[in-house]
């Protein structure tokens, strides 16, 4: 038996919904972002667990990508280094910008990454400012205040908490850029495809997909411990310059060039 846990990350029930998966004596729990699988992960040693986070062998989560060890395996996004991509290319997206808001969660992003996405933007002479989020009802008036505060674009650093695509959480975010007239970057290339001008990183379909497969492996009779975790295979560039020109924003002509998808 599979089961696939879809709790939110914000959940303050965690614990409890993660012991009556458990309870379920599953084959083997699909499962993530870094919350869920951390408190699965502390109620059993012995259930496989399947994930997908944001860097499996940062968060602690697994000893090695080659070698997790434990009872978890799956997928790991790399998003520290791929936030510091994302910001690069926004960046070179609109050269006249000069402050750029970066959005984060501020129960999964440390501040070691934050301060490091704001050197790298101070040598390029741009200023990062950070705006954190604890909760779906944070969203809204954290990037207001970034607007406020004289933000010209936005880094949607990776996180589930308002980047997953179709999620209530995201649907507020893209409401608020929108009317804000915000560019911002995100990292599925879905978003771009629904109205953010920029999207950059692996696709949420592809990864589920490459996920599915680890789960095969394990209800063949493969432990976790033996499957390397895994990165995603393939990462796209998706430019949406008819969101860019809603916005009253220009899309420098070099970014275009280097775009898997252009949405005109």
């Amino acid at each position: 038996m599979v089961v696939s846990e879809g709790f939110e990350a914000t959940d303050d029930r965690l614990a409890e919904r993660a012991r009556s998966l458990i309870d379920t004596k599953p084959d083997v729990i699909v499962s993530g972002p870094e919350l869920p699988l951390r408190t699965l992960q502390k109620l059993t040693q012995t259930v496989p667990l399947v994930g997908m986070t944001e860097d499996m062998v940062g968060e602690g989560l697994v000893t090695s990508l080659a070698r997790p060890g434990g009872n978890i395996t799956g997928i790991s996004l790399l998003s520290p280094e791929l936030d510091g991509k994302r910001q690069d290319i926004l960046i070179d997206a609109l050269p006249g910008a000069r402050q750029i808001a970066a959005m984060s969660d501020s129960k999964v992003t440390s501040p070691q990454h934050l301060q490091a996405l704001q050197r790298a933007a101070q040598s390029r002479g741009i200023q990062v400012s950070i705006f954190g989020v604890r909760k779906p009802d944070e969203i809204a008036a954290a990037i207001d205040a970034a607007k406020a505060a004289g933000a010209e674009a936005a880094n949607f650093l990776a996180t589930p908490l308002f980047s997953l695509p179709g999620t209530r959480n995201n649907q507020i975010v893209m409401e608020r850029i929108t009317a804000l007239r915000l560019p911002a970057i995100f990292q599925w290339p879905e978003t771009a495809e629904v109205g953010a001008v920029l999207g950059y990183g692996p696709r949420f379909t592809d990864v589920y997909r490459q996920r599915a497969q680890i789960v095969t492996k394990v209800l063949r009779g493969a432990k976790p411990s033996d499957i390397p975790v895994e990165q995603p295979n393939r990462y796209e560039l998706v430019v949406n310059l008819k969101a860019a020109q809603a916005m009253g924003c220009q899309v420098a002509a070099g970014l275009v060039l280097r775009a898997d998808k252009l949405i005109e």
